[in-house]
């Protein structure tokens, strides 16, 4: 997918372990780790903006668009 979840780096950044994120944004932990993996194939508006509420940020600095990443098939 061309679409790059850079999770890891903005909880990294802001000193947030994915526990501590799960429970702010009250989302499971399985739900929260496929987003943290790249793994995901869809979010919802009120959950990203729920991550956005608790990790300080924008969107942006969460999704990434890349034109240059194949799509894969899991």
């Amino acid at each position: 997918m061309s679409i790059i979840i850079n999770l890891d780096v903005v909880m990294a950044l802001r000193k947030k372990g994915l526990s501590q994120l799960a429970q702010e944004v009250d989302i499971s932990l399985a739900n929260l780790s496929i987003l943290k993996n790249n793994k995901a194939k869809a979010i919802r508006f009120s959950t990203l903006e729920a991550i956005c509420k608790a990790l300080d940020c924008q969107p942006g600095d969460i999704l990434q668009y890349d034109p240059n990443t194949e799509d894969k098939e899991d």
